[in-house]
């Protein structure tokens, strides 16, 4: 089509599919290219035996999150609140009686999204046409190249492009991406110095039959600095028909097996709540390390560092190259308001910049 302009977008989590879904009705002809063979990134829910929606990644959202929230709106997609109320736990030490407390009744303090949040990403790719988005595509080199932008694959695969747009994990780019001529050397020396959100957690998921911790009274929020599972919150579905936990693993249980860490999570969970022989459907946990920070980059223990850093929030070979992502964004950054925020930025850049 004349006067088509041809946007590339590197990553396919909910920055990058949130800017192809703005953009698809720009006359802009899309190509969306996804390394791994799923879309979601930080997204990734997973179905239990008996139905229930399990999130190993992003989760909750709450009412100061506008842009998402607007965004779910025009995608008829759902909210509802976590559950809180009950009985939560504390533990300190090993040494000491697990403390009880109660979380004041907030409405609207936090909210999953109902089906899972799998479903956000699901429907933003509904919006885009099949052929525009490629799957196993791992972007390895970028070169300009006069007025457009050649991308190489590690498969082999060559793309062209007016403009290219990474929505990938600042620390991914540095070490997984090439770039001709050489990104300036601020920039260079900032991308593996991102912090990237997520990065080294641990995060686990169980589904059960029925809700045992509720015949007690408890909430299924517990949080502990003694053992094996650091925080963890009630996972029921919507209609409170099927059950389970999703939380956080202590760091330092990357060191184990899921196999191992499945035994000692369990174990944990009945001192918690004075259960024995508990026997989830179904046990999953996801170590994010290596889909987050690759090759000589380490983990950043300062929570935000550079995140939404002017650098990432400029464009490079004449505004043919532009950054997206949660960890890119100026208010909400890690969350995913901060990956929609960023993709509606980049989206205005882009518009203005190309006419």
């Amino acid at each position: 089509m004349p006067g088509e302009k041809r946007i590339l977008i590197i990553g396919g989590g909910l920055s990058g599919l949130t800017l192809a879904y703005l953009l698809s009705n720009h006359n802009l002809h899309i190509t969306l290219l996804e390394a791994s063979s799923k879309l979601g990134g930080r997204i990734q829910t997973i179905k239990g035996p008996l139905g229930t929606p399990l999130e190993l990644g992003a989760t909750w959202l709450n009412d100061s999150h506008s842009r998402l929230l607007s965004l779910m709106s025009h995608l008829s997609l759902r909210k509802h609140p976590q559950v809180s109320d009950g009985i939560s736990l504390f533990q300190t030490s090993k040494t000491e009686p697990i403390q009880k407390f109660t979380v004041p009744d907030e409405d609207g303090s936090s909210y999953r999204i109902v089906g899972g949040t799998q479903t956000l990403i699901d429907a933003l790719a509904e919006k885009l046409n099949p052929g525009q988005i490629n799957l196993n595509a791992k972007v390895i080199r970028l070169t300009e190249e006069k007025e457009n932008l050649k991308i190489e694959t590690s498969s082999g695969e060559t793309f062209f492009a007016n403009c290219v747009v990474i929505s990938l994990p600042s620390q991914v780019i540095s070490s997984e991406v090439t770039f001709s001529p050489q990104l300036p050397e601020p920039v260079s020396q900032l991308l593996p110095n991102v912090q990237t959100w997520m990065a080294g957690s641990i995060k686990f998921v169980m589904e059960f039959e029925k809700p045992f911790w509720k015949k007690s009274g408890y909430s299924g929020m517990a949080f502990s600095h003694a053992d094996i599972i650091a925080e963890m919150y009630d996972h029921s579905n919507a209609e409170k028909t099927k059950f389970g936990f999703t939380g956080f693993l202590n760091s330092s249980a990357s060191r184990f097996s899921q196999e191992e860490r499945k035994a000692l999570a369990l174990r944990h969970l009945s001192e918690l709540f004075g259960e024995k022989d508990l026997s989830p459907t179904h046990y999953e946990d996801k170590v994010w390390i290596g889909d987050l920070v690759l090759g000589e980059n380490s983990l950043i223990p300062r929570p935000h560092q550079h995140n939404g850093h002017p650098l990432l929030l400029q464009s490079y070979f004449n505004e043919k190259l532009f950054f997206t992502g949660t960890e890119t964004s100026t208010e909400f950054a890690g969350y995913m308001e901060g990956a929609v925020r960023s993709a509606e930025r980049v989206a205005q850049q882009i518009l203005k910049t190309k006419g």
